[in-house]
């Protein structure tokens, strides 16, 4: 079947999980005798920041899946309950997100945070994995003119990321921030595919180029 309902309801989702975010800023109360309202809206930081980090990955997210879409043009039943399951750790992330906002600074509660926060890209990462496994393989889901190149890129890229959220969710028993120093690295790796396609693109150019012929 066609994958443009599998990209239309994708997209809603995306937005939603991404609109829904704002209700979790809140004006502060008008009471008398109260603190004055910069004060007031400068205490709220950890909500701000909470909805700049969800907003900025579920968009990166949402860029992801858009390109990885104009290769993968055919759906079956599991490419749907797969696409469903990356969905359903899309709409999860704000949740894990507000934790960390929260508890940044408390000591012990913080790790916990952390590791349900890691733990959520790391289920994501692994739904999202499957997902493009299982397209790409034998070619079943590509269009007929995916360039075979962009997909090993792509591929290679997915490889190493897989590796690093593992670590994020290890070190986050140890040492919150490093963990979130980890995936927001990770955020900017995935924030620029072209350049890492292009890398890894070049990568395969090269060792293909050494390869001795009929080899």
């Amino acid at each position: 079947m066609s994958t443009s309902r599998l990209e239309a309801f994708s997209d809603g989702v995306f937005a939603i999980a991404m609109t829904l975010l704002v209700l979790d800023l809140k004006v502060p109360p008008a009471t008398p005798g109260g603190p004055a309202l910069w004060p007031a809206l400068l205490h709220q930081w950890p909500a701000y920041l909470a909805f700049v980090t969800s907003f900025a990955t579920i968009g990166i997210m949402w860029i992801n899946h858009h390109l990885n879409f104009t290769l993968i043009r055919r759906a079956d039943h599991t490419l749907l309950v797969l696409n469903g399951l990356l969905l359903l750790g899309v709409t999860f992330l704000p949740f894990p997100t507000a934790l960390v906002a929260a508890y940044v600074g408390h000591p012990g509660d913080d790790r916990t945070a952390a590791a349900v926060y890691t733990g959520t890209f790391l289920v994501t990462a692994i739904f999202w994995r499957l997902l493009w496994t299982y397209a790409v393989r034998g070619g079943r889901l590509l269009a007929p003119d995916a360039d075979p190149r962009v997909v090993d890129a792509i591929t290679r890229a997915y490889n190493p990321a897989l590796l690093w959220y593992c670590a994020a969710f290890a070190v986050s028993f140890i040492h919150a921030l490093t963990s979130l120093v980890i995936i927001a690295v990770l955020a900017a790796y995935f924030a620029l595919p072209h350049l890492y396609q292009r890398w890894f693109g070049r990568h395969e150019s090269a060792a293909a180029a050494a390869k001795p012929p009929g080899a």
